[in-house]
């Protein structure tokens, strides 16, 4: 399993899409996953396989790929069902108008609830890869902080028995990691840091850094050397752009001194065709 993580913006449904093409064409069963909520009409990453939203249940999205939303609904249900020992009877629970109220009331019974549909993906064998496109960085925190967090407030039962078994497979590096998509800007670099960080504290394991949007100078050394001054001292329109590719490789820099982790980059393309073009480009290494 991999909970493909990051900042907003930086390219991460786009990097499940072209990780899950990947994996699908080596001849893997992959199944993509993003968190949901029940009220949504539109998902970033069901676009890329040609839908509006991804199904509550894994369905067949493209070539040996199937796609499902991870809804906390659907993972109370789960748990529910597998404690009760009856699916009717779960349901019938959830549709309390109390317990749909306390189940709502903190962030940590949501995340539960995607805990335990996640783990129920990955007690199964029918898929060799479980790619999640995570929320914002501070999902992952929460999802990966989870059993930490509930363990200390329930020790024994079988929510407690469901949170190390799911733990077991967040904090073992042969079954799951993290990949961090970032861009080569200082903010997101800064963030992606302390986000190892952040990861490391839960003990999930982060698999490496996917440095996404990396622009290619078409300047040579000698010719930017020519063109530096005349650019810094008029202020020439363009003179922004001019500078990405130094503040990019500045950055690239920085994060391969600090993050201690594998890096790995994508090139900035045209939006037409990019997932083609990326799945092309990191397919081929």
């Amino acid at each position: 399993m991999v909970l493909i993580t990051g900042k907003g913006g930086v390219g991460r449904s786009v990097m499940t899409a072209v990780l899950a093409r990947i994996a699908a064409s080596r001849g893997k069963r992959v199944l993509v996953t993003e968190i949901g909520e029940e009220s949504d009409d539109y998902s970033p990453l069901a676009k890329h396989f040609g839908r509006s939203r991804l199904p509550t249940q894994p369905e067949v999205v493209a070539p040996n790929t199937h796609g499902a939303v991870l809804l906390a609904r659907t993972g109370q249900e789960m748990f529910l069902k597998s404690v009760l020992r009856s699916g009717t009877i779960a349901r019938a629970a959830l549709g309390s108008d109390a317990l749909r109220k306390l189940l709502s009331a903190g962030p940590s019974f949501r995340e539960m609830g995607v805990f335990f549909q996640l783990l129920n993906y990955l007690r199964g064998n029918e898929f060799d890869l479980i790619l999640v496109d995570m929320p914002a960085t501070g999902h992952t925190l929460s999802l990966t902080g989870l059993p930490e967090l509930l363990l200390r407030l329930v020790p024994r039962g079988p929510i407690a028995d469901s949170l190390r078994e799911g733990q077991s497979y967040l904090n073992d590096p042969k079954q799951a990691a993290a990949l961090i998509v970032t861009l080569p800007e200082t903010l997101p670099v800064s963030e992606c840091l302390e986000l190892i960080e952040g990861l490391g504290k839960t003990k999930m394991p982060v698999g490496g850094v996917m440095v996404n949007r990396l622009p290619v100078d078409p300047f040579t050394e000698d010719e930017r050397s020519k063109l530096t001054p005349l650019v810094t001292q008029h202020h020439w329109l363009g003179a922004e752009q001019f500078q990405r590719p130094l503040l990019a490789r500045r950055e690239l820099g920085r994060l391969r001194d600090n993050a201690r982790v594998p890096i790995f980059t994508a090139p900035e393309l045209p939006h037409e065709g990019l997932i083609d073009e990326l799945v092309a480009t990191l397919g081929a290494r």
